[in-house]
């Protein structure tokens, strides 16, 4: 059925919040408002603070667009929420939101589906380092619950191991070591059940970083992204399995390396990816034909199917 803008009554549109992402959250969020309200939705931004369901609820809100990255928005904890006083969001639920934002337990569950993942291992303390070490420098290390690659660092001994892990401790108490992967990485966009075409990223930098994802002009981005149209389908399937495999769903994006033998490596999910100028599923939906605006309508629209 053909959705009109009345028909999603008051939308917030929820961004900023309290984690390390809230600046990107912000620069989306207003995206994502300015493309509702050029649709002719009732759209607000809300600024999620820790009284944001009384603020909804007060507020007379039918729904609400998630903008928010990281903890607290992007791990569970707001979809938990917002069930509790019945009100519909965009994106996956809670439960895929929560494996979605921790990439441990993620990549457990692919390793256990048969799905391919670089090796991995949780550093909780010494020994930990030493297992750590077995998968064989270099390696990247990663708070297991930080998204945008905060916190990451990537290691070529021992010394540098034991620094990175310390870093990231600052972000999460769960840390995790994964093998590197030497190769090229492509991003799949998905939007409702359907599979973007993939992105081919390219950053002079170490890994595709902070700094390479929000603020530098030099990453490239490859949309037709260079693979023979078999080889690009067959990702594709793949990142369909993956993001429904943690029970993501409505829209998300699912990242993936290739190394030098063209072997395909999953790396992890995000739920509620970028919105800014530099964010891919935006591009990926370009190249499909959707506009930003038609783009953020869809997104929303799966906000009215109940289930």
């Amino acid at each position: 059925m053909t959705q009109l803008a009345e028909d999603f009554g008051k939308v917030a549109v929820l961004m900023g919040g309290l984690s390390a992402e809230r600046e990107v959250s912000l620069q989306g969020g207003q995206a994502v408002l300015a493309a509702l309200v050029n649709r002719g939705v009732d759209a607000h931004g809300v600024d999620a603070g820790r009284d944001v369901l009384t603020l909804l609820q007060q507020e007379g809100y039918d729904r609400v667009f998630i903008m928010l990255h990281g903890r607290g928005g992007e791990d569970g904890v707001i979809q938990g929420a917002l069930e509790s006083i019945g009100m519909p969001y965009t994106g996956s639920g809670v439960a895929g939101s929560a494996l979605g934002m921790d990439k441990y337990r993620c990549k457990l569950l692919w390793q256990g589906l048969g799905l391919p993942t670089a090796d991995f291992v949780m550093i909780n303390d010494d020994q930990d380092i030493a297992l750590a070490e077995v998968l064989g420098f270099p390696l990247m290390i990663k708070p297991s619950h930080e998204g945008s690659s905060i916190g990451m660092a990537k290691v070529e001994n021992r010394r540098e191991l034991e620094a990175a892990w310390k870093q990231a401790g600052g972000f999460d108490v769960e840390v995790m070591a994964e093998r590197w992967i030497t190769g090229s990485e492509y991003t799949a966009s998905i939007l409702d059940d359907q599979v973007l075409p993939l992105i081919r990223i390219e950053t002079p930098n170490t890994f595709y970083d902070y700094e390479a994802k929000y603020h530098a002009d030099s990453t490239g981005y490859f949309c037709p992204c260079g693979l023979e149209p078999t080889h690009e389908a067959e990702l594709q399937s793949l990142a369909a399995k993956a993001f429904q495999a943690v029970g993501a769903k409505g829209w998300g994006r699912v990242d993936i390396m290739l190394d030098a033998e063209a072997n395909p490596y999953l790396l992890e999910v995000n739920t509620v990816p970028g919105m800014t100028s530099h964010s891919l599923v935006p591009m990926a939906a370009r190249a499909e034909g959707i506009d930003f605006d038609e783009l953020v309508w869809r997104i929303l629209s799966a906000s009215m199917v109940v289930e």
